[in-house]
């Protein structure tokens, strides 16, 4: 899939389920949350910080996808 299909994806998404998008700064704010998360796992799970119980269940794949799909917000946006 092209970048340009996964945006037009994203955007369809929105559009389909009668969510907005957020402004730039907001989704700026979300895309560093997102990438917050990503980073936990991997010091945790890779890195040389233990891995706490709490972060065994999340899914590496799940919050990559989050940041992907905040990412192709802000390509649709600006």
């Amino acid at each position: 899939m092209s970048l340009k299909q996964s945006q037009q994806q994203v955007d369809n998404w929105i559009k389909n389920h009668g969510v907005r998008y957020f402004n730039e700064l907001t989704n700026m704010a979300q895309l560093t949350e997102e990438v917050g998360e990503v980073a936990r796992i991997i010091a945790r799970r890779y890195g040389e910080q233990s891995e706490k119980e709490s972060d065994k269940n999340k899914d590496l794949g799940e919050e990559l996808a989050d940041v992907m799909f905040v990412v192709l917000c802000l390509a649709n946006q600006t």
